[in-house]
């Protein structure tokens, strides 16, 4: 596992561009701090985020995984040209002749999203307790450390998504088309839920039971926008007539779904390299 694991991190080192754009992804993540400093003063209107109660534990930790996973992207794009450049560069052809078996090689590439996933969370993680024990009016154990949840489904949506991306990179076998298929497919299943819920089940729950199976909305659906949890939100809302119902919680369900597509996209990358002549 740790020989796999290194040859991985060689490649990716050795590429300029996956080395900046991983480099560049946890830069953008510690800029979340700089959401702390935003403050705006004109006249009688302040405007300071961080007095918006953004940083009070355990809030922060809903902010900060929704936020961060936002920036999933970056990695995204090392994941489909790092196998992108296996099929460009012969690597992976390489790698099969010097005795590394497909099952290893698909192994490898999943060890690699795995740990950028958990880089990713054990960053947000030391992060958040930074800016919440500078920020937070609530620095009390029980409270600090409630709510980790998000943690955890910060983490099963970056390994979802991360092993979405590596089986289009080794089904376009180009990060182009492969970053190309995964928007047209965020928008077929924008355009599916749309259709489910105006058209087919406009006044029921029945779309959002249907959509939550879809790989990019069950994903999606881990982490839920966290901004309409502030108390000056609610409060506009309620002084409007609008009353938000929205679930913010992590549930198992929704983790299930989404550990069920890793599988079938981990299974399906292995058996499109196994029925392949390489």
């Amino acid at each position: 596992m740790k020989r796999l694991l290194s040859i991985e991190l060689q490649k990716i080192w050795m590429n300029k561009a996956s080395r900046v754009l991983t480099l560049a992804y946890f830069i953008l993540l510690s800029f979340i701090a700089l959401f702390a400093s935003i403050k705006f003063e004109l006249g009688a209107f302040k405007f300071h985020l961080a007095e918006m109660g953004i940083f009070n534990f355990p809030f922060i930790w809903h902010f900060n995984t929704y936020i961060a996973s936002i920036l999933k992207l970056f990695l995204a794009i090392v994941i489909v040209s790092m196998m992108a450049n296996e099929y460009s560069y012969g690597t992976l052809k390489q790698n099969l002749i010097d005795g590394m078996s497909k099952q290893e090689f698909i192994l490898s590439k999943f060890v690699t999203v795995v740990l950028f996933a958990f880089c990713s969370t054990v960053f947000v993680f030391i992060m958040t307790l930074i800016l919440g024990f500078s920020f937070s009016s609530y620095t009390e154990f029980s409270i600090v450390f409630s709510q980790l949840e998000y943690l955890l489904a910060f983490f099963v949506k970056l390994v979802g998504f991360f092993s979405f991306c590596l089986f289009l990179g080794i089904l376009v076998k180009r990060s182009a088309f492969a970053l190309g298929f995964l928007l047209v497919w965020n928008i077929i299943e924008g355009i599916v839920k749309g259709i489910l819920n105006f058209k087919i089940f406009p006044d029921s729950k029945t779309a959002d039971y249907i959509t939550q199976f879809l790989p990019l909305e069950s994903m999606s659906n881990l982490i839920v926008e966290p901004f309409t949890r502030l108390s000056v939100v609610k409060n506009l809302g309620e002084q409007i007539g609008v009353e938000s119902l929205k679930d913010y919680d992590v549930h198992f369900s929704s983790i299930l779904i989404v550990l069920i597509w890793t599988s079938i996209f981990m299974f399906s990358s292995y058996n499109l390299l196994k029925s392949r002549d390489l």
